[in-house]
């Protein structure tokens, strides 16, 4: 099969590559499409969790081609060869102590295909028959986008938020704007978002967004000023969506007392954002991380199957496989917002 293979940091080829076969509990599967995020970038320069030589891809919407042996029936019936199925990409031991004690995110073997293990940028590809949803009233250009709406949900589950929170979502990617359409139908009296692009803040606007605003990469302090004049006593709920070490050190100032910072976007891992202690201490204010998902398919799948997230928009650019150096720069392209790779192309 041919794959995209990032053979070091830095050094990503698509060549050929031994085909994979299904061991016990797996199934063989064609990816038909896979989205492109950023956590591909960091881990093409040697961040987050990657292991060389790695076939990337997180974001799967794949058919099932065969099934591996002692697949368990309940399994086999749901994810029958032919079938379209979502892959959850991520997966824990259930043995280790986080496992144990019911937090299977902090799970000490945490295995995610596409991360530090095979993924979805190749023609073929194997993973756990458990770990495999089928789809059922979404196609693959909506189902590609379960695995950033799981992450989604995960963020929604840890922010726990109050209804009725004015809440600033930073950033218009992808992910963030899957994140705003969950606050807005979980609770959130207002949602604002503030991005550096136009199209992105249309989009976004149409999704739900009751405030929009402009917040370029440089010059940034009358967008700051407009978003303290929106809530002037600072906003309930701050998410940084943006990974921008630059963009978080501002949240503090904008959100209100007793309020609370949500750390969405993921940042270099030697990043450094200078708080004030004090600051927190006296405003008792709360910051909070979300780290990807475990679980959370089934939710996503439900939300894209009903309508109540919305997608028409995001994905704007697809590549084959053999453009994938041009699908990792395609957020840089005119009115871009995902790109997403057919590897049977």
């Amino acid at each position: 099969m041919r794959a995209v293979v990032y053979e070091q940091a830095n050094v990503v080829v698509v060549r050929d590559y031994a085909d994979p076969e299904p061991g016990p509990g797996e199934v063989l599967l064609r990816p038909v499409l896979t989205g492109v995020c950023g956590t591909d970038h960091h881990l093409l320069a040697g961040g987050f969790m990657a292991t060389y030589p790695l076939i990337p891809g997180h974001e799967i919407v794949a058919e099932v081609v065969a099934h591996g042996p002692e697949v368990d029936p309940a399994s086999a019936a749901r994810v029958a060869p032919g079938s379209l199925v979502a892959v959850d990409n991520a997966d824990v031991c259930r043995s280790c102590e986080y496992c144990r004690r019911g937090r299977p995110l902090y799970c000490r073997n945490f295995r995610s295909l596409g991360c530090n293990a095979p993924g979805g940028f190749a023609e073929l590809m194997v993973a756990p028959a458990r770990r495999c949803f089928a789809l059922a009233g979404i196609g693959p250009e909506v189902a590609v986008l379960t695995e950033p709406l799981a992450c989604a949900m995960h963020g929604a589950d840890m922010l726990a938020l109050t209804p009725g929170s004015d809440v600033l979502v930073l950033g218009a990617g992808p992910t963030g704007m899957l994140l705003a359409q969950l606050l807005l139908h979980g609770g959130a009296a207002r949602i604002t978002v503030a991005a550096p692009s136009p199209h992105k803040l249309e989009l976004a606007g149409a999704f739900g967004a009751d405030e929009t605003v402009l917040l370029p990469r440089a010059g940034q302090d009358a967008a700051y000023g407009k978003l303290k004049a929106l809530a002037p006593s600072g906003f309930d709920v701050v998410v940084e969506a943006t990974g921008a070490p630059d963009v978080l050190s501002r949240c503090t100032g904008l959100v209100g007392m007793g309020g609370t910072v949500m750390v969405y976007g993921m940042a270099d891992a030697d990043a450094m954002v200078p708080f004030s202690p004090y600051d927190i201490f006296a405003r008792e204010l709360t910051i909070k991380g979300s780290f990807a998902q475990i679980d959370c398919f089934d939710r996503a799948i439900l939300a894209l199957q009903t309508g109540r997230v919305r997608t028409e928009g995001i994905v704007t650019h697809s590549f084959g496989l053999g453009d994938f150096e041009q699908a990792l720069g395609a957020t840089r392209l005119p009115g871009a917002v995902k790109a997403v790779v057919d590897p049977q192309r």
